[in-house]
């Protein structure tokens, strides 16, 4: 297949200011780090350093902070030319606390954002034809115009006989309720050929009985929802999927196929400094094997690679590895077979 782009990721763009004070409780945070965020920005990066060509999708306002986010871009490489500036709305920010092991507040301040006001507009002047593989997160479905304009985009790279991945992507607080999640996402299911997602977001995702997710947004403080969520991976390849790609944190990840199969990539043993952005380094490098025919276990093994360089950084997007960075982190481990 001959096209233009590799990867055309749509979504989410911040600045991302990560604590400099790890380990110190939120309110004693003396100083941030200025980090670019978003995971289908972060994921655009990510396989951009593999090697891969990506171009971004997505909105910002005019304003230092769109600046910010497209000069970063701009020098990664990554196809900025189709992200409009949107001079009514404004660029997205999220400030995030590192208190590991198992402590990592974020908020997200994303009222009257830039990205969440892509319109089909939008989506017919960037590349939507011209890539192999179209990308995008769950939280584009949260609100419209981005909704319409995301399951447009999906629509046309299927009808241009591309690939649609979708990263689950639940943010509770994104939503007005988090019910309306799961309905959405499976409204778009039938546009999508693969899904990465944690054991967490496939149950939020496929969870379609109202007693068992009763909480508002404002009510949620995680992404932990209860569920079988092998019966509701089930049902989620029931929408023909290729499969569904299970992030299982330090075991690595699981890649369930429609004849039952489950391949277990097994994860790389680190040292946690921060999980932030572990999940979209996992996307970077799982979409990099997807796009060269790569097998889904390789395929795999190489998103957890990438996966546990950046859980023993400190940001995400800045410390994307290279594959020469990743075959030198995984040769003493045996490699990626």
């Amino acid at each position: 297949m001959t096209k233009t782009y590799d990867t055309l990721h749509m979504g989410r763009s911040s600045i991302d200011l990560y604590s400099n004070d790890v380990g110190t409780p939120f309110v004693d945070i003396g100083s941030f780090a200025a980090y670019i965020g978003g995971s289908p920005t972060n994921i655009s990066v990510g396989g951009r350093r593999l090697g891969l060509k990506t171009a971004l999708l997505t909105a910002v306002g005019v304003d230092p902070v769109g600046d910010f986010i497209l000069n970063f871009l701009d020098k990664e490489g990554v196809e900025t030319q189709f992200i409009p500036r949107k001079k009514e709305h404004r660029s997205s920010a999220v400030v995030l606390g590192i208190e590991p092991p198992d402590k990592f507040p974020l908020m997200y301040y994303r009222d009257n954002c830039a990205d969440i006001n892509l319109t089909i507009d939008d989506v017919l002047a960037a590349p939507i034809s011209d890539c192999k593989v179209f990308q995008f997160a769950g939280t584009n479905l949260s609100k419209e115009p981005s909704r319409s304009a995301t399951m447009f985009a999906a629509e046309q790279v299927r009808q241009a006989g591309s690939k649609v991945v979708l990263d689950v992507d639940f943010r509770p607080d994104q939503w007005h309720d988090v019910r309306a999640f799961g309905v959405q996402v499976r409204a778009v299911l039938p546009l999508v050929d693969v899904v990465i997602g944690t054991e967490d977001e496939i149950n939020a995702a496929m969870l379609d009985d109202p007693s068992k997710m009763s909480l508002t947004h404002s009510q949620v403080s995680d992404t932990k929802v209860a569920g079988d969520s092998r019966h509701n991976i089930e049902k989620m390849l029931q929408n023909n999927l290729e499969a569904v790609v299970e992030k299982v944190g330090a075991e690595g990840a699981k890649v369930h196929l429609p004849n039952g199969d489950v391949l277990d990539a097994a994860g790389f043993p680190v040292d946690i400094y921060n999980i932030l952005g572990a999940g979209d380094a996992f996307g970077g490098g799982f979409l990099y094997g997807y796009v060269n025919g790569w097998d889904w276990y390789k395929s795999a093994r190489l998103g957890n690679a990438c996966g546990a360089i950046v859980v023993a950084k400190h940001g995400c997007a800045n410390f994307m590895p290279t594959l020469d960075e990743v075959l030198a982190f995984v040769e003493p481990y045996g490699g990626l077979d």
